[in-house]
């Protein structure tokens, strides 16, 4: 595909910095604050590359240079000088989950061979527990901290000193080169497997990913970012941090999942880079608080006028739609999802609503977009087309035309940390292997059927794709949340389609005031999936339902802990 936008080349992450700066310096690069109740602090982007350099400078006379460094904590400013000042010029960084408990925290600053942290206070506690236990790092610095206490440092501090150092002429940090081609940054992967794997990434990987990606999708320097998801994974970080500094745009520091609607509201936001499991969220409640009014017909009818408004070129959206835009900021113009596949029907709602919504796809290991819709590229319920420079082959396909998704492009990581990962993932052509199973449509939209190792094959050899039954039975209005597996049947030793549901309390206590007993919530529910079976081909039917009270648990990016559940 060929980029639609002109944008400039930079050769590493320390060059889209230092041009941006240049380019946009009285821009507001970050609005932030404490928390939700205090005002906002807006910060430009000549005093982001201040306390960048400051912070480089004071970690490089600590002794740190060429040496890795970890970064956690909640989204904050500090978190985004540290990654900055580490990737810039003094080491590799090492973004570490904040959500993760102490025990598997010590066990990646021990994998990745970390000398020092960076981090919140509110992880102390979990720090702690390093401090006696990981010898290798030497420093711990902490974001909250007014002095240094015994072996943790304060972070203020380090702004101060190096802000000192470099108005007596330290150039140590402004002046290093970055080699792009250097592993210079160690990201873990979500955990969705027991086992997260270490990926290692360049310079190179980083901003050809974001240079590809602003080819083809409408952003500029006026744009507000809302950063709500967790800056250690890739999406969030390269998309919703590094993208936007590139710009010359804004990043609002979100208060959190809760205040989402809050903080769109009050920043002007203009763009939301988000997951499914969150816009399909907000979508569903969109309905079921319309249906709740008794005014689902009216809307029906609104949306598919819109539609056909809209391809006739005539945008009225906002006033058709006038409360949903306002409860979302009124500025909103772009929503993104990504880092898992969007239901199609939620996609097909935004659309009608007049929300332009376009989804990615990629991994990690790709730094991390491999394909994205654009803005002249749409085809519902897939995840677009291969970014520039980027090359998708489908490899070990079956009757239907599916197989993995294998995939080459600039952006693809240099290697795993260990080396038993690499073992088997690149294949014999140089291709990386996604694990994830899709096809490519005539056009070259890629479709996603879910992961290699989620899908649920028969005694008779047919393939079951649980995302796929996933996205129709979420959406019913009475489950919240579900999961789709296979269970072996003790009979006749085949794979029977089970799914365990997490009911939608609140919307069944907005129907059924009088409530439900277990066993009459149980009867409705299966009476849903009757419905849906009667649309499904006969293996596909789902044969046992299981309804669970609490919902399921999650990594930090809301994808569903599989291993934990089946």
């Amino acid at each position: 595909m060929k980029g639609h936008y002109e944008k400039r080349f930079v050769s590493d992450i320390k060059d889209l910095l230092y041009t941006s700066e240049k380019m946009f310096p009285n821009n507001v690069a970050f609005r932030h604050r404490k928390d939700s109740g205090n005002p906002y602090t807006e910060t430009t982007y000549s005093r982001f590359r201040k306390d960048v350099d400051a912070l480089g400078t004071a970690l490089i006379s600590l002794g740190l240079k060429d040496q890795p460094i970890a970064v956690m904590g909640e989204n904050r400013y500090e978190w985004n000088v540290s990654y900055m000042a580490t990737v810039c010029g003094t080491g590799s960084v090492v973004p570490i989950d904040k959500e993760l408990p102490e025990n598997e925290i010590i066990t990646l600053l021990e994998r990745s061979k970390a000398k020092a942290i960076l981090y919140s206070g509110k992880k102390d506690n979990e720090i702690q527990a390093a401090i006696r236990q990981c010898q290798d790092v030497q420093y711990f610095i902490n974001f909250d901290l007014a002095q240094d206490e015994e072996k943790r440092y304060s972070y203020g501090n380090l702004i101060q000193k190096g802000t000192e150092l470099v108005e007596k002429g330290d150039r140590s940090f402004i002046d290093t080169k970055i080699d792009p081609e250097a592993p210079l940054i160690i990201l873990f992967t979500s955990g969705t497997t027991s086992n997260s794997k270490a990926v290692i990434l360049c310079h190179r990987n980083i901003v050809s990913n974001i240079m590809n990606m602003c080819k083809v999708i409408s952003a500029d320097d006026t744009d507000v970012f809302l950063s709500v998801l967790p800056l250690h994974h890739t999406y969030e970080c390269t998309c919703n941090f590094l993208c936007p500094i590139y710009l010359g745009g804004t990043i609002v520091v979100s208060d959190g999942l809760r205040h989402i609607a809050k903080n769109l509201k009050e920043t002007g936001v203009t763009v939301l880079i988000t997951v499914p499991l969150l816009l399909e969220s907000i979508y569903w409640k969109i309905l079921k608080n319309i249906e709740s009014k008794g005014k689902m017909s009216t809307f029906k009818i609104a949306s598919n006028v819109n539609g056909l408004l809209l391809k006739a070129g005539i945008n009225v959206s906002d006033k058709l739609f006038k409360d949903i835009y306002a409860a979302m900021g009124g500025k909103l113009r772009l929503v993104i999802a990504g880092a898992a596949a969007l239901d199609p029907i939620v996609a097909k709602g935004y659309s009608k609503l007049g929300l332009q919504c376009i989804q990615g796809y990629g991994l990690t290991e790709c730094s991390p977009i491999a394909t994205v819709e654009t803005d002249q590229c749409h085809a519902i319920g897939s995840t677009g087309v291969p970014m520039p420079g980027t090359e998708i082959v489908i490899k070990d396909k079956n009757e239907d035309g599916i197989g993995e998704i294998c995939i080459k492009s600039p952006s693809i990581m240099l290697r795993y940390l260990d080396e038993k990962d690499n073992k088997n993932a690149f294949d014999e052509e140089g291709y990386f292997r996604t694990g994830d199973l899709g096809y490519l449509d005539k056009k070259g939209f890629l479709f996603i059927s879910g992961r290699k190792k989620n899908v649920i094959v028969t005694k008779n050899g047919k393939n079951i794709f649980p995302e796929e039954l996933e996205a129709l039975i979420c959406a019913c209005s009475l489950v919240k949340e579900c999961l789709v597996y296979g269970a072996m049947d003790e009979i006749t030793g085949d794979e029977i389609v089970s799914v365990k549901i997490v009911p939608d309390h609140d919307y069944i206590e907005s129907q059924y005031p009088q409530g439900l007993s277990e066993a009459e919530l149980t009867t409705l529910l299966n009476n849903e999936i009757k419905k849906i079976n009667k649309s499904l081909v006969s293996y596909k039917a789902v044969k046992k339902v299981f309804v669970q009270k609490n919902e399921f648990k999650k990594t930090t990016t809301h994808k569903i802990k599989r291993y934990l559940e089946t």
